[in-house]
Order: C-alpha cells, then structure tokens, then sequence
C-alpha cells in the first residue's frame, strides 16, 4: 500500500510545490491509513505533517477519538489542529461546510498550503451516484476532483484512484457506527442503493467511476476548446448555438464557486443575455447580474458609498441596482419597502437630488428641501435618498415619499410598477 501511494503521488506530482500539509483525520481507518502512507513517505515526499480533526460530539466514541488523535500526534511530535462543532443543528451539508471552514482557517492562520484528505475510488462512485439522483448537470458528475483550489492553496485526494478494500493500516483506529445509520443519504448509496444495483451488474461501482473520468475528459475538452474565446463578449456569445452558448455560461460561472446557482436560475440569466439590452439583476451571496450592450459579468454588489452617481434610465423589466437601492419594474421584490406606479412604456430616470425639484403632495407643489425640513427627515439620510422621475415629474424619493401622480395611475390600465427597497 505504502509503496503504491508514493508511485501515485509522485506520477501525480501532488506535493512538488508543498512543503507543509495538513491532513484532515477523523480517526477512522480513511483516514489514519492515509496519515500513515504520508508520515512513512513523508522524506521521499519532502513534506511536513500536521493533523486537523473535527469533533462533532454525535457519538459517544468522539471525545475518545480526539484524545486518541491527540495523543498520537504527541508521540509523532506533529502539529495537530481540532475544534467542537458548536451548531444548534447537524446536517451532512452543515457539517461539512463546518469542516471545511476550519480547515481553511487552519490552513491560513498556520501557514499550511494544502489540506490532504482520503476519499477514495468508492467514495468517488457515492458523490456520482448521489449527483445523479439530485439532478446534478453534467460538469459536475466528474465527481470529486483529485487536485482543486482551496482557500489560498490545494485540496488534495491522494487516494482516489485505491479501493476501499485496499485501504489497511498497521496504526489503531475507530468504528465510526453511524456510518451504518440510514439516517444519512450517503449511508443509504452505500449501504443500500450500490449494492442493490451491484446485483443486477456486478461492475456498476466500476462504471460510475468511470463515467465521471469520461465526463471529466468531456468537460475539459470543452475548456481546452474553448480557452482563447471572449466568453462575455454579448456579440460574440449571442452568434453561437444555445447548446454552446449553454457551456460558455457554465464555463464563466465556475470563476465564482461559492455562488451556486440552481438550473432555473442559470437558464434565466441565458434568457437575459440572449433578450436584454441594460440590465442587472440581483443574485444570492451578494452577488449581482450585470449586462450591457457590449458585455455581460457577475460581479459583487458595491458598498455603500457617497460619491456622486450618473443618472441611471430604466428602459425595460427587471432589477437594477442603484446606489444603495434595489429597484425592479414589474417584477416583485420580496419585502419591498415602497411601490410607485409609473406609466407603461415611458422611461424612468433615477438620480439624484437637485435644488429647484419640486414634488406634489396632498394636492399642493412643494420643494423637496422643504419637504425634508417640515418632516424633519436627517441630513445623513438626505443625502442618500434619490428621486424617481419620469417624463421630467417627479414620482417619488426613494423610502421617503410618494407622489400624487403616482398614486392617480393606481387604477390605469396602462401602468407599470416599481418596486423598491435598500440593499442587505
């Protein structure tokens, strides 16, 4: 075993650029046969250990594991990391982004520039099975990946291509029990479903493992075909085929991967690009849609600040973001603070104040400097409001005030809706 993982890592060339590693290690047999093959190779390999562990405290074994962990990196003299998982709620997805957040801090803080960890070939057939039974598109059924960015450095898999059944090791480790609970989804493929489906072909583990090598290959031919083009380019995007222009999408998104869009969601920003002309539009994590003439881009919605903005025209449906507002023509904005009627088809000017603007209110035309002063509204916030207009009439302040000729287009046929309200 130790002998065919240094011959893998070496071909793989997974170390040459590390000198420093951290090993996440649960204390199951994984685990500890991995942190055996790198601490018995660890000079041919020319790297320095460190463990990281995670104490969930679900089983009544998890205090004992981390003692027994810690113990044996004391008698190694290896750094060794640990935390509590400390969430009122345990899932398999909020463990694991737990796991992977202190790992990414330890890395950081300790000056680690790659974690190690042990899936394997069978863990590999799991997440292919389970990507498959949620619908997953076809990028990500390449399942695992052996070497991917993480935090500042790599995430390495250095056993991906070894059996579970090839996994042994001379060192003491740990039952997990709960790998026998149903409870889990991942429990129930591994427990339940593969073997079931091995009955029926014997080779069914084999053939997953190897679909997500050809999607993998497929996928990255893609890329390498594909490199040299100016993906965000409206022009250029637009004169392809909707199935490349469906691959040149999900090629530009993997740049953010903490975004994570759903399939719906992917197929209305295809539908935007290919349609609109000026237009933003708000996504999940802060991020933000943009698109022009000329370009498209997701890119992080702005801070607040106070610096003097050009006036923004709303020409068409959807959101748009402006200073530190959001504002979406006839389509809704869950928790809305305040709805203006505008008329259909008639452009509508965002800006900011000026002196001499005047808005109608209760029947009578009056400044809104004025306006401010009776309501007493704040300076501070005086300067971060801006007016809506249309036609050269004022329809509205943003969250302040609503016009009189706003409200008389409420029962108009011919009317729009805008919808407003401050940015998270």
């Amino acid at each position: 075993m130790k002998d065919k993982f240094l011959k893998v890592a070496q071909e793989g060339h997974f170390f040459d650029k590390h000198k420093k590693i951290l090993v996440a290690v649960s204390a199951g047999r994984d685990s500890m046969c991995l942190l055996h093959c790198l601490l018995v190779n660890r000079e041919s390999l020319q790297i320095e250990i460190a463990v990281a562990h995670v104490n969930y405290g679900l089983r009544e074994e998890s205090k004992l594991e981390e003692e027994f962990l810690m113990n044996f990196c004391e008698q190694l003299q290896l750094p060794f990391y640990s935390t509590i998982y400390d969430e009122p709620v345990f899932s398999e997805k909020k463990g694991r982004d737990f796991r992977y957040s202190f790992f990414k801090e330890t890395m950081e803080h300790e000056g680690y520039t790659c974690l190690v960890t042990a899936h394997h070939a069978d863990d590999q057939a799991e997440t292919v099975f389970m990507r498959l039974l949620r619908g997953s598109r076809l990028q990500h059924l390449s399942g695992i990946r052996t070497v991917q960015p993480f935090g500042k450095g790599e995430l390495i898999r250095p056993l991906l291509s070894f059996k579970k059944s090839e996994l042994v090791t001379p060192t003491n480790y740990f039952e997990d029990s709960s790998n026998h609970s149903h409870i889990y989804l991942r429990n129930r493929v591994r427990n339940q479903y593969i073997p079931l489906l091995e009955k029926e072909n014997p080779q069914f583990t084999r053939h997953l493992i190897e679909l997500s090598q050809e999607s993998q290959r497929l996928y990255q031919a893609l890329k390498d075909l594909t490199a040299d083009l100016d993906i965000t380019n409206v022009a250029f995007f637009k004169k392809q085929t909707l199935a490349v222009q469906s691959f040149l999408l999900q090629l530009y998104l993997e740049k953010f991967p903490d975004l994570n869009i759903s399939k719906s969601q992917f197929d209305e920003l295809l539908h935007i690009i290919q349609t609109k002309a000026n237009y933003q539009h708000s996504l999940k994590n802060d991020y933000f849609f943009v698109k022009n003439y000329e370009q498209f881009l997701v890119t992080k919605i702005l801070p607040k600040t106070d610096v003097v903005l050009d006036d923004y025209v709303i020409e068409s449906d959807g959101v748009f973001e402006y200073g530190a507002y959001l504002f979406s023509l006839n389509e809704k904005l869950l928790d809305a603070t305040q709805i203006i009627n505008v008329e259909k088809d008639v452009p509508i000017c965002l800006r900011q104040k000026k002196n001499g603007d005047r808005i109608l209110l209760n029947g009578f035309s009056k400044k809104v400097s004025r306006y401010f002063i009776d309501q007493k509204i704040p300076v501070d916030t005086r300067e971060k409001v801006f007016i809506i207009e249309q036609g050269k009439k004022i329809l509205g302040i943003t969250n302040i005030a609503t016009s009189d000729l706003s409200k008389s287009l409420k029962n108009d046929i011919m009317k729009s809706t805008l919808y407003i309200k401050m940015k998270e």
